[in-house]
């Protein structure tokens, strides 16, 4: 099943009319329409949007799975909350170099403000 399919279902299973999904959205109805009908892909902040009103995950919502729902057990849920690491964690974790030299702390946290930016950049 494709996305466009599978956010139609969603939304029409929730009672919900494309206006009031695309409000809930942030978005024009004619977008949502768009996404509906398989002529536009959402970007990942709209995925995310969608997964939390619908109470589903993101590979249900874009067809890599036909369960809704994840469901982990307390220790890999344990397991994957302790993945993201905090700026702390990882100056304490790696010793960050570049030409030969260790980052002073300062230069570490801008290092990693500069990651983060480019990256929201590009979506």
């Amino acid at each position: 099943m494709n996305y466009g399919t599978r956010i139609a279902e969603l939304r029409e299973h929730k009672g919900l009319k494309q206006e009031e999904l695309a409000q809930s959205l942030g978005i024009t109805r004619a977008a949502l329409s768009h996404y509906e009908k398989n002529r536009r892909k959402p970007d990942f902040e709209t995925l995310t949007k969608l997964a939390d009103i619908f109470g589903v995950t993101i590979d249900y919502l874009v067809g890599r799975t036909s369960q809704p729902t994840a469901i982990l057990d307390s220790d890999v849920r344990e397991f994957v909350d302790q993945l993201e690491l905090s700026d702390e964690d990882i100056l304490q974790r790696f010793n960050l170099t570049i030409d030969g030299r260790t980052l002073t702390e300062e230069e570490a946290k801008r290092f990693i403000a500069f990651v983060r930016m480019e990256r929201m950049m590009e979506k």
